[in-house]
């Protein structure tokens, strides 16, 4: 009775033993995030630039990969040949599946993705900084290699140091813990295209709220919030393809960025605006907006972000193209402000068709904020094309 006795309490301490290592490994991913952090918000002065986004990804998977080696080793001291109590049957298979396998390895795993996926739902309490973008995509990219690769060898190794017994308890496989991770990424990476979108499609909302497209004068350049909005992708392109690969384009048609560009040009519906268009039949303008809008969403519905640099430009230059049609076709314009949303219009549709996947997605939006901006013009006058090239090509 008394070896009994003796056996439980050293189970019980293995047990707890155990359970501070997982709490320290914890700790010791938490410190290595506010690291990241700190580099990703480290003020850069010009020319000397930090650590890029593969090398802070490189040290965080190295240090947790590393941390969690070591309490591997200090933990299998429990299951050591010279120990006297490494031959109790617990050690032998309840300890290495229960204990160390699934309560160690397994739990960590888990909290790891789900302490990731934590910054992709929202910050936990109010006021609460938001993560930075480039920590969502850093955290999509590190759960994404857990998914390919290091799961699996973690599992391997942990089940080499201790192995299972046949009879034992049942484990976790491997594939669920990888969807777990997966799961983990791609809400990440859906939330980092919302966040970068968002961010995008405020500035085009308030340039559109706070103009006055009626009494604007005859357009003479392209207005500097969109050579902003192409900076700002631009960068975006840069940073996701640190850590993505590039993904699959369609083939583009011969000569995209010279397509013509105007408010009668609408691919759907040639000689849907004549010239001579009012908007006088509120019926009619009411079912061609309906149309629209089925168009417009159907672009959007059917496309979630895959694990690739083209298809998270798509998803950002979708949700910034949307709210830009969603503003314009709340205001009134002039000849002048419909000639300024043409050159603006074509001036993106230069710039932005190299991002997306498929540019007839850009073609599509632009051409619809086109035709709503003619829609919603007392005096529907375009610009020649040409002039709008000339504009576009000053830039």
């Amino acid at each position: 009775a008394g070896a009994d006795a003796a056996a439980a309490l050293v189970a019980r301490a293995a047990r707890e033993r155990v359970d501070r290592y997982l709490r320290a490994l914890q700790t010791f991913f938490l410190g290595c995030l506010g690291d990241v952090r700190q580099a990703l918000a480290a003020p850069r002065p010009p020319g000397k630039e930090g650590p890029g986004l593969p090398d802070l990804l490189a040290t965080l998977a190295a240090s947790v990969l590393g941390q969690l080696k070591a309490v591997l080793a200090y933990v299998q001291l429990f299951t050591a040949r010279d120990v006297a109590f490494a031959s109790l049957p617990y050690f032998k298979g309840e300890f290495c599946v229960t204990a160390v396998r699934e309560g160690l390895v397994v739990a960590f795993v888990r909290w790891l993705c789900r302490t990731a996926r934590g910054f992709a739902d929202g910050p936990a309490e109010r006021g609460a900084p938001a993560a930075p973008p480039a920590l969502l995509l850093l955290l999509a990219r590190l759960c994404l290699d857990y998914e390919n690769s290091t799961i699996s060898y973690i599992l391997t190794l942990t089940d080499e140091q201790f192995p299972p017994q046949d009879s034992g308890p049942a484990v976790t496989p491997g594939p669920a813990l990888c969807a777990e991770a997966r799961a983990a990424a791609q809400r990440l990476l859906d939330h980092y295209v919302q966040v970068q979108g968002a961010a995008v499609a405020q500035m085009l909302r308030k340039s559109v709220e706070t103009r006055d497209w009626l009494g604007t004068v005859e357009p003479r350049n392209v207005r500097a919030v969109m050579k902003r909005v192409v900076e700002d992708i631009t960068a975006i392109d840069v940073q996701v393809g640190q850590l993505f690969e590039e993904g699959v384009r369609r083939a583009q048609s011969s000569d995209s960025s010279r397509r013509a560009f105007s408010v009668y040009s609408s691919s759907r519906a040639p000689g849907r605006y004549a010239p001579s268009y009012t908007p006088s039949a509120p019926m009619d303008t009411h079912l061609l907006s309906n149309i629209q809008k089925l168009f417009s969403e159907r672009i959007d519905i059917f496309s979630p972000v895959e694990f690739n640099k083209v298809s998270v430009l798509t998803g950002i230059i979708k949700i910034s193209l949307k709210t830009l049609l969603e503003c314009v076709r709340l205001r009134t314009l002039g000849r002048f402000g419909l000639q300024q949303v043409q050159v603006d219009g074509h001036y993106l549709q230069l710039y932005l068709w190299r991002f997306a996947s498929d540019e007839r997605v850009v073609q599509g939006l632009l051409d619809e904020v086109a035709a709503s901006a003619a829609h919603r013009c007392l005096d529907p006058v375009p610009m020649e094309h040409s002039v709008v090239e000339l504009i576009c090509e000053r830039g």
